[in-house]
């Protein structure tokens, strides 16, 4: 009696080593080109300004609603708590700047109390958003 080894068995196997090579690469390159883009959390109206510059080193957004409510990081603050937000976040990131984005029909006041606040954390380089004309 002779014995068939079965060839069916050994050949049926599919090697999927390169396969998963090619969609990790891509998984990768779709993470290193993908931009992040921060936000803080609240949609506002911001006034127009002609000298209006666009500043890429802002990584501290403060939102001012018009109904003047705080928001960063896409969270409600009070004013007393923006100094301690603020602390913590330039503790995280200590070259990042600050911007306000202020909407017009928020007081003027309120917008200097939280420019205060943010003074007080220890940032120095705090700026007001603004639409360009």
């Amino acid at each position: 009696m002779i014995k068939r080894r079965n060839k069916e068995r050994d050949e049926s196997t599919i090697d999927i080593t390169p396969m998963l090579d090619i969609v990790f690469i891509m998984l990768i390159f779709f993470i290193v080109t993908t931009s992040f883009v921060k936000e803080t959390g609240v949609e506002v109206n911001r006034p127009n300004a002609a000298t209006a510059v666009r500043d890429e080193r802002g990584n501290i957004l403060i939102a001012i609603t018009a109904n003047d409510e705080i928001w960063i990081d896409k969270r409600r603050v009070d004013l007393r708590s923006v100094r301690a937000n603020v602390e913590r976040l330039k503790a995280e990131n200590p070259e990042g700047s600050v911007i306000i984005q202020a909407d017009k029909s928020s007081k003027t006041g309120f917008l200097v109390e939280t420019m205060d606040q943010v003074r007080l954390a220890g940032v120095q380089n705090v700026s007001i958003a603004a639409q360009k004309d």
